[in-house]
């Protein structure tokens, strides 16, 4: 609604530094080019704070206006944790913590009819697949002065926000509620 490139927007107004810093880090990283939204590249930006690790996320979707799909084609997560014991370990739950969230944001949802649960098994409970995620890029902002903080789950707080901004850049319609499954975003795009 500011008419701003979200980036220049949020470091505009941040004052915390820790932000600022994993914020530009994500940016600088992903190539980012400054744009207001929507601006039709299909690129949204989320910043968030779990378990005293600050994490900066940017995601590349396309959006098929006829069925809904949307393909998640990259996403860059940036984290500042304090002090990283072991990077590898790090990175590795960084990835898993954006698969997870891609599901929560996209597909994963129990579904009920008179009380009973009608998602028994997986066969019918959408999860993330392999061959279904997008490039998977990680950026560790190092803060070695700092104690080691949470880095097994911050990641997924801003997925969803980071992939309801990424549609609205794409199609100008915006997503208010998870799983952003294809018929929900259908609706909001007759909507918009």
């Amino acid at each position: 609604l500011a008419g701003s490139d979200p980036i220049a927007f949020r470091l505009k107004h941040l004052k915390d530094r820790r932000m600022i810093g994993v914020l530009k880090a994500a940016a600088d990283t992903f190539g980012w080019t400054a744009a207001a939204t929507p601006s039709k590249r299909g690129l949204g930006v989320a910043c968030g704070i779990d378990a005293g690790t600050y994490v900066a996320a940017i995601a590349e979707v396309a959006v098929n206006a006829g069925t809904g799909e949307v393909e998640v084609k990259r996403v860059l997560c940036a984290q500042e944790m304090g002090l990283v014991v072991n990077p590898q370990g790090a990175t590795l739950q960084m990835e898993g913590c954006v698969t997870m969230g891609l599901g929560y944001a996209l597909f994963e949802e129990v579904h009920f009819k008179g009380g009973q649960i009608l998602d028994t098994n997986f066969h019918r409970y959408e999860i993330p697949r392999f061959s279904t995620l997008p490039k998977i890029e990680t950026v560790i902002v190092e803060a070695n002065d700092m104690p080691p903080q949470g880095g097994g789950e911050p990641a997924i707080v801003v997925m969803g926000g980071v992939i309801a901004n990424a549609i609205h850049d794409a199609t100008g319609a915006r997503l208010k509620r998870m799983p952003m499954t294809p018929s929900r975003v259908k609706v909001a795009l007759q909507e918009s």
